[in-house]
Protein backbone atom coordinates (compact mmCIF):
# COMPACT_ATOMS: atom_id res chain seq x y z
CA UNK A 1 0.00 0.00 0.00
CA UNK A 2 2.98 2.22 0.98
CA UNK A 3 4.35 1.77 -2.02
CA UNK A 4 1.28 2.46 -4.12
CA UNK A 5 0.67 5.73 -2.52
CA UNK A 6 4.43 7.07 -3.60
CA UNK A 7 4.17 5.75 -6.91
CA UNK A 8 0.52 8.32 -6.66
CA UNK A 9 2.89 10.58 -5.05
CA UNK A 10 5.93 10.43 -7.65
CA UNK A 11 4.17 10.34 -11.07
CA UNK A 12 3.13 13.87 -10.58
CA UNK A 13 6.24 14.94 -10.12
CA UNK A 14 7.82 13.40 -12.77
CA UNK A 15 5.31 14.79 -15.42
CA UNK A 16 6.08 17.90 -13.94
CA UNK A 17 9.48 17.11 -14.20
CA UNK A 18 8.99 16.72 -18.34
CA UNK A 19 6.66 19.81 -18.33
CA UNK A 20 9.91 22.28 -17.30
CA UNK A 21 12.58 20.25 -19.24
CA UNK A 22 10.82 21.14 -22.30
CA UNK A 23 11.70 24.82 -21.77
CA UNK A 24 7.96 25.94 -22.39
CA UNK A 25 8.76 25.60 -26.02
CA UNK A 26 6.17 24.83 -28.71
CA UNK A 27 5.87 21.18 -29.55
CA UNK A 28 3.65 18.94 -31.46
CA UNK A 29 2.12 17.99 -28.44
CA UNK A 30 0.92 21.30 -27.79
CA UNK A 31 -1.54 21.38 -30.81
CA UNK A 32 -4.98 21.19 -28.50
CA UNK A 33 -4.17 23.71 -26.44
CA UNK A 34 -4.72 27.49 -27.71
CA UNK A 35 -1.47 29.59 -28.03
CA UNK A 36 -1.88 33.10 -27.05
CA UNK A 37 -2.77 35.45 -30.07
CA UNK A 38 -3.92 38.92 -31.13
CA UNK A 39 -6.40 40.41 -30.22
CA UNK A 40 -7.19 39.86 -26.98
CA UNK A 41 -9.92 42.01 -24.48
CA UNK A 42 -9.36 41.32 -21.19
CA UNK A 43 -12.87 41.25 -19.01
CA UNK A 44 -12.77 41.56 -15.56
CA UNK A 45 -13.55 39.74 -12.90
CA UNK A 46 -13.80 37.00 -15.31
CA UNK A 47 -10.07 36.89 -16.46
CA UNK A 48 -8.95 37.05 -12.77
CA UNK A 49 -10.24 33.23 -13.11
CA UNK A 50 -8.82 29.79 -14.59
CA UNK A 51 -8.34 29.60 -18.73
CA UNK A 52 -7.75 25.78 -18.96
CA UNK A 53 -7.25 26.09 -22.66
CA UNK A 54 -4.30 27.60 -22.10
CA UNK A 55 -1.24 24.87 -21.23
CA UNK A 56 0.24 26.94 -18.46
CA UNK A 57 -1.03 29.70 -16.07
CA UNK A 58 -0.05 31.41 -13.17
CA UNK A 59 -1.62 33.81 -10.47
CA UNK A 60 1.46 35.37 -8.60
CA UNK A 61 1.76 37.78 -5.65
CA UNK A 62 4.51 39.79 -4.21
CA UNK A 63 4.76 42.11 -1.36
CA UNK A 64 6.35 44.85 1.22
CA UNK A 65 4.45 44.64 4.64
CA UNK A 66 5.41 46.07 8.11
CA UNK A 67 4.06 45.54 11.79
CA UNK A 68 2.94 48.33 14.02
CA UNK A 69 6.37 48.79 14.95
CA UNK A 70 8.17 49.06 11.59
CA UNK A 71 9.48 45.42 11.42
CA UNK A 72 9.67 44.55 7.66
CA UNK A 73 8.86 41.45 5.60
CA UNK A 74 8.36 40.13 2.44
CA UNK A 75 6.08 37.68 0.70
CA UNK A 76 5.69 35.60 -2.44
CA UNK A 77 2.42 33.46 -2.79
CA UNK A 78 2.29 32.23 -6.44
CA UNK A 79 0.05 29.34 -8.08
CA UNK A 80 1.35 27.89 -11.07
CA UNK A 81 -1.23 25.26 -13.27
CA UNK A 82 -0.08 23.12 -16.15
CA UNK A 83 -2.02 21.06 -18.39
CA UNK A 84 -0.51 17.61 -18.87
CA UNK A 85 -3.04 15.97 -21.30
CA UNK A 86 -6.05 18.46 -23.00
CA UNK A 87 -8.66 15.89 -23.14
CA UNK A 88 -7.76 12.57 -21.21
CA UNK A 89 -8.64 9.36 -22.53
CA UNK A 90 -9.18 7.21 -19.06
CA UNK A 91 -11.97 8.43 -17.17
CA UNK A 92 -10.46 8.25 -13.80
CA UNK A 93 -10.68 10.99 -10.91
CA UNK A 94 -6.78 10.08 -11.18
CA UNK A 95 -6.31 10.73 -15.08
CA UNK A 96 -3.64 13.79 -14.86
CA UNK A 97 -5.53 16.78 -16.82
CA UNK A 98 -3.89 19.43 -15.00
CA UNK A 99 -1.00 19.60 -11.86
CA UNK A 100 -0.49 22.54 -9.67
CA UNK A 101 2.28 23.59 -7.68
CA UNK A 102 2.22 26.24 -4.99
CA UNK A 103 5.63 28.24 -3.97
CA UNK A 104 5.23 30.28 -0.71
CA UNK A 105 7.88 32.11 1.14
CA UNK A 106 8.29 34.96 4.02
CA UNK A 107 11.08 37.21 4.03
CA UNK A 108 11.93 38.70 7.69
CA UNK A 109 14.10 41.36 6.59
CA UNK A 110 15.22 42.76 9.66
CA UNK A 111 15.94 39.62 11.24
CA UNK A 112 17.59 38.13 8.36
CA UNK A 113 15.78 34.64 7.10
CA UNK A 114 14.30 33.59 4.45
CA UNK A 115 11.71 30.64 5.07
CA UNK A 116 9.92 28.76 2.02
CA UNK A 117 7.34 26.00 1.29
CA UNK A 118 6.01 24.13 -1.76
CA UNK A 119 3.38 22.06 -2.66
CA UNK A 120 2.23 20.02 -5.94
CA UNK A 121 -0.99 18.11 -6.80
CA UNK A 122 -3.03 16.81 -9.46
CA UNK A 123 -6.19 18.60 -9.90
CA UNK A 124 -8.53 15.21 -10.69
CA UNK A 125 -9.13 14.38 -6.90
CA UNK A 126 -9.81 17.37 -5.95
CA UNK A 127 -6.31 18.14 -4.28
CA UNK A 128 -5.98 21.58 -6.04
CA UNK A 129 -7.84 23.11 -9.02
CA UNK A 130 -9.17 26.39 -10.16
CA UNK A 131 -12.32 27.89 -11.43
CA UNK A 132 -13.17 28.83 -14.78
CA UNK A 133 -16.40 30.92 -13.44
CA UNK A 134 -14.96 33.22 -10.05
CA UNK A 135 -11.48 33.33 -8.88
CA UNK A 136 -10.88 30.89 -6.67
CA UNK A 137 -7.00 29.06 -7.09
CA UNK A 138 -6.48 26.47 -4.30
CA UNK A 139 -3.35 23.45 -3.62
CA UNK A 140 -4.90 21.48 -0.18
CA UNK A 141 -6.10 24.36 2.22
CA UNK A 142 -3.41 27.20 0.68
CA UNK A 143 -5.71 29.60 -1.35
CA UNK A 144 -6.43 32.80 -3.36
CA UNK A 145 -9.78 34.04 -4.15
CA UNK A 146 -11.61 36.84 -4.66
CA UNK A 147 -14.85 37.85 -1.99
CA UNK A 148 -17.77 39.29 -2.43
CA UNK A 149 -16.78 42.93 -2.13
CA UNK A 150 -13.69 42.26 -5.08
CA UNK A 151 -11.09 41.88 -2.33
CA UNK A 152 -8.39 39.37 -3.15
CA UNK A 153 -7.88 36.97 -0.03
CA UNK A 154 -4.91 34.55 0.40
CA UNK A 155 -4.58 32.03 3.21
CA UNK A 156 -1.50 29.73 2.45
CA UNK A 157 -0.21 28.57 6.04
CA UNK A 158 2.59 25.73 6.50
CA UNK A 159 3.29 25.72 10.08
CA UNK A 160 4.25 27.91 13.19
CA UNK A 161 7.41 28.60 10.90
CA UNK A 162 5.65 30.28 7.79
CA UNK A 163 2.29 31.39 6.57
CA UNK A 164 0.26 34.24 5.71
CA UNK A 165 -3.52 35.15 5.58
CA UNK A 166 -4.03 38.28 3.48
CA UNK A 167 -6.53 40.71 1.93
CA UNK A 168 -5.35 42.65 -0.86
CA UNK A 169 -7.09 45.80 -2.52
CA UNK A 170 -7.14 46.23 -6.13
CA UNK A 171 -6.26 49.54 -5.88
CA UNK A 172 -4.90 50.52 -9.48
CA UNK A 173 -7.22 49.50 -12.24
CA UNK A 174 -5.79 46.26 -13.84
CA UNK A 175 -2.52 46.70 -16.33
CA UNK A 176 -1.98 45.21 -19.35
CA UNK A 177 1.55 44.02 -21.03
CA UNK A 178 2.58 43.93 -24.68
CA UNK A 179 0.08 44.71 -27.62
CA UNK A 180 -3.41 43.95 -28.46
CA UNK A 181 -3.60 41.49 -25.13
CA UNK A 182 -0.68 39.68 -25.86
CA UNK A 183 3.09 39.84 -24.78
CA UNK A 184 5.31 38.67 -27.19
CA UNK A 185 7.83 36.30 -25.74
CA UNK A 186 9.57 34.84 -28.74
CA UNK A 187 9.47 35.08 -32.64
CA UNK A 188 7.17 32.69 -33.70
CA UNK A 189 3.73 33.73 -33.26
CA UNK A 190 1.92 32.27 -30.25
CA UNK A 191 4.96 32.46 -28.03
CA UNK A 192 3.66 34.45 -25.82
CA UNK A 193 1.37 34.70 -23.28
CA UNK A 194 -1.82 37.49 -22.03
CA UNK A 195 -0.19 39.27 -18.92
CA UNK A 196 -1.50 41.63 -16.96
CA UNK A 197 -0.86 42.94 -13.39
CA UNK A 198 -2.12 44.60 -10.26
CA UNK A 199 0.48 46.95 -9.31
CA UNK A 200 -0.21 48.66 -5.92
CA UNK A 201 -2.52 46.40 -4.18
CA UNK A 202 -2.99 47.96 -0.30
CA UNK A 203 -3.10 45.18 2.27
CA UNK A 204 -3.26 43.88 5.52
CA UNK A 205 -3.47 40.75 7.38
CA UNK A 206 -0.99 38.06 9.23
CA UNK A 207 2.02 37.00 8.54
CA UNK A 208 3.81 33.72 10.69
CA UNK A 209 7.59 33.50 10.86
CA UNK A 210 9.44 31.87 13.17
CA UNK A 211 6.38 30.93 15.49
CA UNK A 212 5.07 34.13 15.29
CA UNK A 213 2.09 35.41 14.14
CA UNK A 214 2.39 39.25 13.18
CA UNK A 215 -0.41 41.97 12.11
CA UNK A 216 1.10 43.56 9.15
CA UNK A 217 -0.07 46.15 6.44
CA UNK A 218 2.01 47.33 3.41
CA UNK A 219 1.43 47.22 -0.85
CA UNK A 220 1.31 44.37 -2.91
CA UNK A 221 1.57 43.18 -6.69
CA UNK A 222 -0.07 40.68 -8.56
CA UNK A 223 0.42 39.10 -11.89
CA UNK A 224 -1.97 36.61 -13.72
CA UNK A 225 -0.37 35.42 -16.78
CA UNK A 226 -1.72 32.31 -19.28
CA UNK A 227 -0.53 31.16 -22.60
CA UNK A 228 1.03 27.77 -24.09
CA UNK A 229 4.24 28.42 -25.42
CA UNK A 230 6.89 31.04 -23.96
CA UNK A 231 10.26 30.20 -24.97
CA UNK A 232 12.09 29.84 -27.75
CA UNK A 233 15.77 28.15 -28.36
CA UNK A 234 18.49 30.32 -26.77
CA UNK A 235 16.92 31.94 -24.19
CA UNK A 236 18.78 30.45 -21.15
CA UNK A 237 16.70 32.74 -18.13
CA UNK A 238 15.52 35.81 -16.93
CA UNK A 239 15.63 38.90 -14.57
CA UNK A 240 12.31 39.96 -13.77
CA UNK A 241 11.61 43.28 -11.51
CA UNK A 242 8.35 44.49 -10.06
CA UNK A 243 8.85 48.07 -8.62
CA UNK A 244 6.51 50.47 -6.47
CA UNK A 245 8.06 54.07 -5.93
CA UNK A 246 7.17 56.49 -3.14
CA UNK A 247 5.60 58.71 -5.72
CA UNK A 248 3.34 55.99 -6.97
CA UNK A 249 5.19 55.42 -9.63
CA UNK A 250 5.23 51.54 -10.50
CA UNK A 251 7.32 50.09 -12.80
CA UNK A 252 7.41 46.22 -14.36
CA UNK A 253 10.59 45.28 -16.20
CA UNK A 254 11.93 41.54 -17.64
CA UNK A 255 14.96 40.71 -19.35
CA UNK A 256 15.13 37.28 -21.26
CA UNK A 257 19.27 36.29 -21.16
CA UNK A 258 20.36 34.06 -24.30
CA UNK A 259 22.78 31.66 -24.00
CA UNK A 260 25.72 33.99 -25.08
CA UNK A 261 24.41 36.34 -22.06
CA UNK A 262 23.05 38.99 -24.40
CA UNK A 263 19.64 40.10 -23.67
CA UNK A 264 16.91 39.22 -25.55
CA UNK A 265 15.07 41.42 -28.11
CA UNK A 266 11.94 40.26 -26.93
CA UNK A 267 12.81 41.53 -23.54
CA UNK A 268 10.13 44.47 -22.61
CA UNK A 269 8.73 46.54 -19.60
CA UNK A 270 5.36 48.80 -18.67
CA UNK A 271 5.68 52.03 -16.41
CA UNK A 272 2.40 52.50 -14.82
CA UNK A 273 1.79 56.34 -13.73
CA UNK A 274 0.15 57.32 -10.21
CA UNK A 275 -3.53 57.74 -12.28
CA UNK A 276 -3.38 54.08 -13.24
CA UNK A 277 -2.68 54.60 -16.70
CA UNK A 278 0.98 53.08 -18.48
CA UNK A 279 3.18 52.87 -21.35
CA UNK A 280 5.62 50.01 -22.72
CA UNK A 281 8.71 50.51 -22.20
CA UNK A 282 10.33 48.61 -25.57
CA UNK A 283 13.85 46.67 -25.51
CA UNK A 284 15.69 49.54 -26.32
CA UNK A 285 14.01 51.55 -23.94
CA UNK A 286 15.82 50.88 -20.90
CA UNK A 287 18.72 49.33 -19.36
CA UNK A 288 19.88 46.68 -16.50
CA UNK A 289 23.26 46.82 -15.06
CA UNK A 290 24.37 43.96 -12.77
CA UNK A 291 26.71 44.83 -9.60
CA UNK A 292 27.61 42.91 -6.63
CA UNK A 293 27.02 39.37 -6.93
CA UNK A 294 25.92 36.71 -4.07
CA UNK A 295 27.23 33.18 -4.41
CA UNK A 296 24.63 30.48 -2.71
CA UNK A 297 26.59 28.01 -1.23
CA UNK A 298 23.77 25.52 -1.56
CA UNK A 299 22.88 25.79 -5.61
CA UNK A 300 26.92 27.29 -6.71
CA UNK A 301 24.46 29.76 -8.54
CA UNK A 302 26.20 33.23 -8.94
CA UNK A 303 23.12 36.11 -8.55
CA UNK A 304 23.32 39.52 -8.76
CA UNK A 305 21.93 41.18 -5.91
CA UNK A 306 22.32 44.68 -6.89
CA UNK A 307 21.25 46.45 -9.91
CA UNK A 308 21.58 49.77 -12.05
CA UNK A 309 18.02 50.18 -13.54
CA UNK A 310 17.98 53.07 -16.25
CA UNK A 311 15.10 54.14 -18.09
CA UNK A 312 16.30 57.13 -19.62
CA UNK A 313 13.55 58.47 -21.84
CA UNK A 314 11.41 58.81 -18.72
CA UNK A 315 14.24 60.15 -16.71
CA UNK A 316 14.46 56.70 -14.12
CA UNK A 317 17.75 55.91 -12.53
CA UNK A 318 17.81 53.60 -9.49
CA UNK A 319 19.95 51.49 -7.48
CA UNK A 320 17.89 48.27 -6.58
CA UNK A 321 19.42 46.16 -3.81
CA UNK A 322 18.12 43.09 -2.34
CA UNK A 323 16.55 43.47 1.35
CA UNK A 324 18.05 40.13 1.85
CA UNK A 325 21.09 38.53 0.12
CA UNK A 326 19.60 34.62 0.38
CA UNK A 327 16.51 34.38 -1.17
CA UNK A 328 16.99 31.66 -3.02
CA UNK A 329 13.91 29.64 -3.72
CA UNK A 330 15.18 25.46 -3.55
CA UNK A 331 12.20 22.94 -4.74
CA UNK A 332 14.01 20.35 -4.50
CA UNK A 333 10.31 18.70 -2.95
CA UNK A 334 8.53 19.48 -6.88
CA UNK A 335 10.55 20.80 -9.53
CA UNK A 336 14.25 20.47 -8.66
CA UNK A 337 14.39 24.20 -9.94
CA UNK A 338 16.77 26.76 -8.12
CA UNK A 339 15.40 30.23 -8.45
CA UNK A 340 16.08 33.42 -6.97
CA UNK A 341 13.27 35.60 -5.93
CA UNK A 342 12.72 38.25 -3.22
CA UNK A 343 12.41 41.56 -1.66
CA UNK A 344 14.64 44.81 -2.95
CA UNK A 345 14.82 48.07 -1.99
CA UNK A 346 15.16 50.93 -4.51
CA UNK A 347 16.90 54.32 -4.41
CA UNK A 348 17.74 57.01 -7.00
CA UNK A 349 15.87 59.95 -9.15
CA UNK A 350 12.94 60.41 -11.42
CA UNK A 351 12.69 63.03 -12.96
CA UNK A 352 15.72 64.76 -11.13
CA UNK A 353 13.95 64.09 -8.08
CA UNK A 354 15.34 61.91 -5.30
CA UNK A 355 12.77 58.69 -4.74
CA UNK A 356 12.52 55.69 -2.84
CA UNK A 357 10.63 52.60 -3.63
CA UNK A 358 10.67 48.67 -3.08
CA UNK A 359 9.36 45.95 -4.86
CA UNK A 360 10.44 42.01 -5.94
CA UNK A 361 12.98 40.52 -7.91
CA UNK A 362 12.88 37.29 -10.04
CA UNK A 363 15.96 35.39 -11.57
CA UNK A 364 16.26 32.68 -13.03
CA UNK A 365 18.75 30.33 -14.94
CA UNK A 366 21.43 30.92 -12.84
CA UNK A 367 21.71 27.72 -11.39
CA UNK A 368 21.60 25.90 -14.46
CA UNK A 369 17.99 25.54 -16.19
CA UNK A 370 15.59 28.39 -16.78
CA UNK A 371 12.31 27.42 -14.95
CA UNK A 372 10.50 27.04 -18.11
CA UNK A 373 6.91 27.08 -17.20
CA UNK A 374 7.60 28.84 -13.31
CA UNK A 375 8.03 32.39 -14.21
CA UNK A 376 6.86 35.71 -15.36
Amino acid sequence: MKSRIRSLIVAPIALFLIVIAGGFQYRASDEPWRKALPPYDFSFNRDHASHPDYKVEWWYYTGNLKTSDGRRFGYQLTFFRVGVDFKPSNPSRWAVRDLFMTHLAVSDIDGRKFRHSERINRAGIGSAGAQTDTYRVWNENWEARQDSAGRHVLRAVESEEIGLELELDEGKRPVFHGRQGVSQKGNEPGNASHYYSLTRMPTRGTLIAGGERLKVEGLSWMDHEFGTSFLEKGQMGWDWFSIQLEDGTDLMLYRFRRDDSSPDRHSSGTLVFPDGSSSPVGFDQFDLAGQRVWNSDLSGAKYPVEWRVRVPGREIDLIIKAAIDDQEMRTGQSTGVNYWEGSIEASGTHRGIPVKGRGYLEMTGYAGAAMGVLSQ
